[in-house]
């Protein structure tokens, strides 16, 4: 059984988040990797009990006017309080496809895990201007990044 477990909390509205969101899935799930156990959710599917059970979290989410999908933060909403200090310190990472700058975005993200007090594991990844290919590729780096981080102990 697996001796850690990353959650991954996801909007993926369109043919191309849904495609990041399978991306850092692969990259989590790598063969490489044993100890780790990959759930991915929905954000209106995902609650204040996988939070607790996560050992780290990946989060993704489109820009939307300028700020995070509604989805995400509803996500946001209703585990704030819940989760209370049971989550503090544990580790994150994020990616935003943002057709602009993805300014807003990121700032709202970090706003929100700096007052959970949850542990950067790095920038939020910004994906942003034209759809490229490679942010396929950039998504399925930052899934294996962070489960072998778990898989090594390191987060």
């Amino acid at each position: 059984m697996p001796a850690k477990r990353l959650l991954i909390v996801a909007h993926a509205p369109s043919p191309n988040t849904q495609r990041l969101l399978d991306a850092v899935v692969r990259g989590a799930q790598s063969a490489d990797i044993e100890s780790v156990e990959v759930v991915a959710k929905r954000p209106f599917d995902a609650d204040a009990e996988d939070v607790r059970a996560a050992d780290a979290v990946i989060l993704g989410t489109p820009e939307n006017l300028g700020y995070m999908s509604g989805a995400l933060k509803d996500f946001f909403d209703r585990i704030f309080y819940a989760v209370g200090e049971d989550t503090e310190a544990l580790p994150y990472a994020a990616y935003i496809r943002a057709g602009k700058d993805g300014t807003g975005t990121y700032n709202a993200i970090r706003s929100i895990t700096t007052g959970l007090r949850w542990r950067p594991i790095q920038e939020p990844m910004i994906l942003h201007g034209e759809w490229q290919e490679a942010f396929v590729g950039q998504c399925e780096e930052l899934g294996t990044l962070v489960a072998t981080g778990l898989d090594m102990g390191i987060y």
